[in-house]
């Protein structure tokens, strides 16, 4: 694979599962591990910290300015689509890589509102900078979908509805990748309380967006396989 020669610019937008809390790697952190020995890259928006602030990564030389994101524990589209036209004025990501959802039906809004929020933070986003382009996960079933079966279907309907979006909103300016979950997301070794990644589901949900990112644009490279392997 070649080596990329202008820096890209990601912005990683998420809940809890993204920020990570105080010890953790985070999916960022592998993500950025992954992509930055391919070629330059950045990752850009106005938080650095894990949750309540802490300044305390698993790898304590996980480059300060490679920190950088828009995420917050408990937030979803809710929260996230009136903050993100300024985040993305201010902050100029020409990719954004989200994972959102699991909060808003857990708590705030049925498939269709939550669905109804994120066409308005993709349209802010835009209107922003028109160019922008998007990875989205879908939302992934915790420990909560495997014992609840009424959320676990809305948890359904959702992802379907959010796959719809892409497809009907993707444009050449500003193009949305669906990205692929993890087909083999065990909770019991991906997880350390049934929803939040540990270090196997921190590498999964990285070779998701790495994946997503080569295969759409011939961004980075696939993730490294076997991820059994990866720690």
């Amino acid at each position: 694979m070649a080596r990329q020669n202008v820096p890209v610019r990601y912005m990683t937008v998420g809940d809890s599962m993204t920020i990570g809390a105080a010890g953790d790697y985070t999916w960022r952190y592998r993500l950025w591990q992954h992509l930055s020995g391919l070629g330059p890259v950045e990752f850009t928006g106005p938080h650095s910290a894990l949750h309540e602030g802490s300044p305390a990564y698993g790898d304590p030389a996980f480059p300060a300015a490679a920190r950088r994101h828009l995420a917050g524990w408990g937030e979803g589209w809710l929260h996230h689509a009136p903050r993100i036209g300024d985040a993305v004025a201010r902050y100029a990501p020409d990719v954004l890589l989200i994972s959102l959802g699991l909060i808003d039906l857990g708590f705030y809004t049925c498939p269709e509102q939550t669905l109804a929020n994120a066409h308005r933070f993709l349209a802010a986003a835009r209107a922003a900078r028109p160019s922008v382009r998007a990875v989205l996960l879908p939302v992934i079933p915790n420990v909560r979908a495997a014992t609840d079966a009424p959320f676990a279907a809305q948890v359904s309907h959702f992802n379907a509805l959010l796959a719809g979006a892409v497809a009907e909103l993707t444009t050449p300016a500003s193009p949305l990748v669906l990205a692929v979950p993890p087909t083999d997301w065990d909770l019991t070794r991906d997880t350390y309380d049934g929803t939040h990644p540990s270090a196997p589901g921190e590498h999964r949900l990285a070779a998701a967006f790495a994946d997503a990112l080569h295969t759409a644009w011939s961004l980075g490279a696939p993730y490294p396989a076997p991820l059994a392997a990866q720690v």
